[in-house]
């Protein structure tokens, strides 16, 4: 069967990548070459009466799902759901991933901008302190010759009115873009993508959060040893202590916690179940 678009064009049917679960948040087993084959795959279905959107998942947010089901549906109709952090890589090939690797936010902007214009895309960017987008871009279009920016805005602190939601999904249309990078911080950026994800079809929302402020150079990111021994958190937490012990302390203690908790109840089941088996015959 031919599938087609509210524009009666053929639709590229996408291969859905294969997911395992981090205590019930679906997380895409994908490495960065497949995430970027599907965002290409994404940007081209311009006939879609909905935004894809794209969510990058640490311990963070795993645990934020847990206290807001809201946001664990949200992942749950994501494109994608990229493994942003190590837990997430060693417990996707605890699964039996091996091929799964980790698709960090900032490198998952900056491998997609590299290949932009090769592939046309045309990129807004939402989102960040006052300044912090323009001179995002500007970095971004130093660093990648070719790079198209449409369009940039800075959101106000608090939640936007249905009106301003509006307005800005008449601006990134009006500005021809692909994709829109989101640097709301998490969940923020997830409640946003899927708030406007109606009011973009066609469009690519991907959320990044402290993308935005790396590579304006306004932070500095953990070296690249620290990032895959999975201490990030730690160098993070040692430039950032006042904003993030709170999140570190809480959030990565009750992470640990529920995966033992997870574990202990697996393995009762499973000694119930073979408890439960009918014994053989022996005569």
């Amino acid at each position: 069967m031919t599938h087609m678009t509210r524009d009666g064009e053929p639709a590229i049917l996408l291969p859905e990548p294969e997911r395992f679960r981090v205590l019930g948040v679906p997380v895409s087993a994908i490495h960065m070459g497949e995430a970027l084959a599907h965002i290409h795959l994404l940007t081209r279905q311009k006939g879609s009466r909905r935004a894809a959107y794209v969510c990058v998942r640490d311990v963070n947010g795993v645990i934020e799902s847990q206290r807001d089901q809201r946001l664990m549906k949200i992942h749950e109709q994501a494109a994608l759901v990229t493994p942003d952090g190590m837990p997430m890589v060693w417990l996707g090939k605890r699964a039996g991933f091996e091929h799964i690797e980790r698709v960090y936010g900032p490198d998952l902007m900056l491998a997609v901008c590299a290949v932009s214009e090769e592939r046309g895309y045309r990129h807004f960017l939402y989102g960040g302190g006052q300044g912090v987008a323009a001179l995002l871009q500007r970095r971004l279009e130093a660093r990648f010759s070719g790079l198209k920016v449409v369009g940039r805005e800075t959101p106000p602190f608090r939640p936007l009115t249905q009106a301003e939601r509006q307005a800005t999904a008449a601006v990134i249309e009006a500005s021809g873009a692909d994709i829109v990078w989101v640097g709301l911080g998490s969940p923020k950026q997830e409640h946003w993508m899927a708030e406007m994800a109606p009011l973009l079809p066609g469009k690519v929302l991907i959320g990044v959060g402290a993308a935005f402020d790396f590579h304006a150079g306004l932070k500095r990111q953990a070296p690249r040893w620290i990032q895959r021994s999975g201490m990030e958190w730690a160098f993070r937490l040692a430039t950032e202590p006042r904003r993030l012990w709170r999140r570190y302390l809480f959030n990565n203690t009750h992470f640990v916690l529920m995966l033992l908790a997870e574990a202990v109840r697996d393995a009762r089941h499973r000694r119930r179940v073979r408890g439960s088996a009918p014994s053989r015959s022996t005569s």
